[in-house]
């Protein structure tokens, strides 16, 4: 086992250590998850099991519990995001104030709201999931653009009235 030797966050240790019945060794993996760290498959389903972690391997945020403990909720929060219809409600919500709109417009809504436990790629990536699924499965929205410049405007034949 490697042990690093700064801790990140001393109140966040000490809180941990004071006010749960964790041993070192999950401490020091919940020290490695805020740290944004890498671990195992194997630590990950141990502090999924346990109730301490959230997220998808390998993205993971300590889970709202331990946030409550350590006084980290509104980082929580940044960190694990929101659902997805938050999002695709903010995407209609600019394409009818604004349509057409750019994905350059959208990105400029919407990445900086996406979890910061994301890289950028990542977060472009989740911003295409979003668009494909109000295009695709939905049908809210459609690209009267092309495939590289894509312009989204409202699919009138299936909107929705919010």
């Amino acid at each position: 086992m490697k042990i690093s030797g700064k801790i990140l966050n001393e109140r966040y240790t000490r809180l941990l250590m004071e006010r749960t019945e964790l041993g070192l060794s999950t401490i020091m993996l919940l020290d490695k998850v805020q740290k944004r760290h890498q671990i195992t498959h194997d630590e990950h389903r141990q502090l999924k099991a346990d109730k301490l972690v959230e997220g998808r391997y390998p993205n993971l945020v300590i889970s709202a519990i331990l946030a409550s403990v350590t006084g980290q909720k509104a980082q929580h929060i940044r960190d694990r995001g929101f659902d997805n219809k938050y999002y695709q409600d903010l995407i209609i919500k600019l394409i009818r104030e604004h349509q057409p709109v750019s994905r350059e417009d959208i990105d400029r809504l919407i990445l900086d709201k996406l979890p910061e436990v994301l890289t950028h790629k990542q977060k472009e990536i989740k911003i295409h999931n979003l668009l494909i699924h109000l295009a695709g499965k939905e049908k809210r929205i459609r690209n009267v653009g092309s495939k590289k410049y894509p312009r989204w405007v409202l699919n009138i034949t299936n909107l929705k009235i919010e």
